[in-house]
């Protein structure tokens, strides 16, 4: 596997995670570069002052044991050497002879680990003593070295830690205050602007909008996001009424406004696999506009087109909310009436239409027309089981009416003529 693979197979971290671990770093790496430095010129100027006081008492010692070494007594030498370092930062102190031999010597001894600490910790700092001559009347007697004690340094470098770990520490709740901070003003307006594309595009919600922030990049971004929603549910809204629109002329008559032949046919096979199902009738009435073609000839097609929205709403206020009404073509409408209880039912809404089509229809020209319609009744399963024949049916029946009489309904299969009202007259 590839290193780019492996990395690419690893969860993504968030904003936020990355905010805060470059918060902390940034924190952690000031901290150590400056309490590093601060130790370590710490630790330069201590040992500057460690040796320049070491000086000092080596100069003092050297006067103290002068007469001591002068006179070849030891025990003298002692004493005056402990009396001078004992009270100082002296770890170990030596007087030396002319040539070279240990003539009187001194050492510090403590108990316990911190002692311990500090004669390493000397070692490593004050690795070298500081040498000073032993001179009586201008001529070299000897000489006195003194190592420094690591006390000092100890305790210094004891309070460093801590005052670094103390910054550290203080140094890690800034971070995590401003991590805090950052979250609030700049991660969270993000998420916001993430979670509300996400739900645009998973949901298709374009009336989502991104709140204020106080940051004016993050504001500019949220507005000029806010500003291409607008755009787009302009858009959706444009195409939802444009497909509404399509939807609409693909299944109505742009004329009447009821269903159109398409529709009418597909919605009535699911009627019949219905029927066939549930058990349930089903009625089919076919019905055409007598002597039409004489209106427009006669009065114009805006007359004619007059005519036939008159007969659809009337048609479409005669029936139930259940049934259909459908113009199938030119002078022809029909009825799916569904469901059915009886054949009874069907011959009644024929009546009912028939009525209702013997009233004046008012024409563009303020004229008044008395329209008939020939409709013929086919029921499922009584006349036909398939959409195709029903529809044969109430055509069949419709013809028969018409040659009977116009004005009339017949039910298929031997139905008889109602009443008769013959062509159009002007009332």
């Amino acid at each position: 596997m590839s290193k780019p693979d492996a990395i690419d197979r690893r969860s993504p971290l968030t904003l936020n995670a990355v905010l805060r671990r470059a918060h902390l770093s940034v924190a952690l790496i000031t901290v150590l570069l400056v309490g590093v430095s601060f130790i370590i010129a710490g630790l330069v100027m201590l040992r500057m002052y460690i040796n320049y006081n070491l000086e000092l008492v080596a100069r003092a010692a050297s006067y103290t044991v002068e007469a001591a070494l002068v006179f070849d007594d030891q025990g003298a030498a002692v004493d005056s050497l402990t009396l001078v370092v004992s009270r100082e930062r002296v770890e170990k102190a030596e007087v030396l002879t002319a040539d070279g031999q240990l003539f009187a010597g001194w050492m510090r001894s403590e108990p316990g680990p911190r002692f311990l600490a500090e004669q390493q910790l000397a070692k490593l700092i004050l690795p070298a003593p500081v040498i000073r001559s032993i001179v009586h009347d201008g001529i070299p007697v000897g000489e006195i070295r003194l190592y420094g004690s690591g006390e000092d340094l100890l305790k210094f470098l004891s309070l460093s830690i801590a005052g670094a770990a103390l910054c550290l520490a203080l140094s890690g709740a800034g971070a995590l205050y401003l991590s805090h901070r950052t979250r609030s003003e700049i991660v969270l307006p993000l998420q916001q602007l993430a979670q509300t594309a996400y739900t645009v595009r998973r949901e298709r919600m374009f009336d989502k909008r991104v709140a204020p922030t106080a940051i004016l990049e993050l504001n500019r971004l949220g507005d000029d996001f806010n500003a291409l929603l607008d755009e787009m549910e302009s858009w959706q809204k444009q195409v939802e009424l444009e497909n509404a629109s399509l939807a609409h002329q693909a299944s109505h008559d742009p004329l009447t406004g009821v269903r159109n032949r398409a529709f009418f046919e597909a919605q009535l096979q699911r009627c019949l696999r219905s029927g066939l199902e549930s058990g349930e009738r089903v009625a089919v009435l076919f019905i055409d506009v007598d002597r039409f073609k004489a209106v427009n000839d006669e009065l114009g097609h805006e007359a004619g087109d007059a005519v036939l929205c008159g007969i659809a709403a009337r048609l479409k206020s005669s029936v139930r909310e259940s049934d259909l009404v459908a113009r199938l073509g030119g002078d022809e409408f029909a009825i799916v009436m569904k469901p059915l209880g009886e054949a009874k039912h069907a011959v009644a809404l024929a009546e009912n239409i028939r009525l209702r089509i013997a009233e004046p229809i008012s024409l563009p020209s303020e004229e008044h027309l008395t329209a008939s319609l020939s409709i013929g009744i086919a029921i499922f399963p009584d006349h036909a089981i398939d959409a195709a024949s029903l529809l044969r049916s109430a055509d069949a029946a419709m013809y028969k009416a018409k040659r009977h009489e116009r004005g009339t309904y017949c039910v298929a299969g031997g139905g008889r003529d109602v009443q008769v009202r013959n062509g159009w007259r002007s009332p």
